[in-house]
């Protein structure tokens, strides 16, 4: 004889099934311009996370205020960690959806995981031990690139999903958002790269990376502000986004100058040049970072 279901089993599965259709249904809801305007943000300050790493490793290895900067490091790296799992899989309290292309779930799997699992490795023993080795060092200096360079990738390939995806987002703004938020990149790149030059010996090829970077900095800026063709900026007339940029001008101004000493210095750099950049880069950080804000509002609009 057939036993008959339940009513509470017939419920049960009732409520599965409404709960599973309504996930499908959310995962292929279409992605809102305010949405695309915080996938390529969040993205995007994933490049500024690798760098802001490097450079309180670099901290932390020249003894420079090293218990601020081993509890700065584990809050850098676990919002890198958890906004890396939100971009994949979607994150309600970053107000990220989940990613759905193929191509860019293979940069995230195959390419930008693997890369920070051993980054985040060094990371851990670093916090664990309160120390840097040299060993570590080095192996911080060689494999920082390496994932800003995949995450980078993976910005732009959100960049282009942004462009095709038929939401009434200008394609402009979508490489605004990226280039203003590459610029907090840049200011811990620059940053992370003159304490390479003040840390190890191999002072000649940061040089040159150091003044490549506060270069493309400067130049963003500017283009920012008023366009540049070949950046493919527009620059901006929004009276208040130029006035956010002119305090971030403000503070480059004072900022470039240790920039230029760090990619012309010829033997130790001073104690006096180190604090400088070290309290002098996060200001420059946060008010570019306001900046990419305000661009962001403008895409939800």
């Amino acid at each position: 004889m057939r036993i008959s279901q339940s009513i509470p089993t017939k419920v049960t599965i009732i409520l599965c099934w409404l709960i599973c259709s309504s996930m499908i249904a959310s995962a292929s809801d279409p992605i809102t311009p305010a949405e695309w305007g915080t996938i390529i943000n969040l993205s995007g300050r994933q490049r500024m996370l690798s760098q802001k790493m490097s450079k309180e490793i670099l901290l932390i290895s020249l003894n420079y205020n090293k218990a601020e900067n081993l509890s700065a490091l584990e809050k850098t790296a676990y919002l890198f960690d958890k906004t890396l799992k939100g971009l994949r899989d979607g994150s309600p309290e970053l107000s990220l959806p989940p990613t759905t292309s193929r191509r860019i779930l293979r940069q995230i799997d195959l390419k930008i995981t693997p890369v920070w699992n051993a980054f985040f490795r060094q990371v851990q023993e670093i916090i664990k031990a309160k120390t840097v080795s040299p060993a570590q060092l080095s192996a911080v200096i060689e494999n920082n690139i390496p994932l800003l360079s995949e995450m980078n990738k993976c910005v732009k390939l959100y960049e282009k999903e942004a462009s095709k995806s038929g939401v009434e987002m200008d394609p402009k703004l979508a490489v605004t958002i990226n280039l203003a938020g590459k610029q907090r990149m840049l200011s811990q790149k620059m940053s992370k790269e003159f304490f390479i030059i003040a840390k190890t010996s191999n002072a000649q090829a940061s040089q040159l990376s150091l003044q490549e970077t506060y270069t493309l900095f400067d130049r963003t800026l500017k283009g920012l502000m008023d366009g540049d063709e070949i950046l493919e900026l527009p620059g901006t007339k929004d009276q208040a986004i130029r006035e956010q940029l002119g305090k971030v001008q403000s503070l480059w101004q004072d900022f470039k100058p240790l920039m230029e000493y760090g990619a012309k210095i010829k033997g130790s750099v001073s104690i006096e040049k180190i604090e400088g950049v070290a309290q002098k880069n996060l200001p420059l950080l946060a008010e570019m970072n306001k900046a990419v804000k305000m661009y962001e509002a403008q895409a939800a609009k």
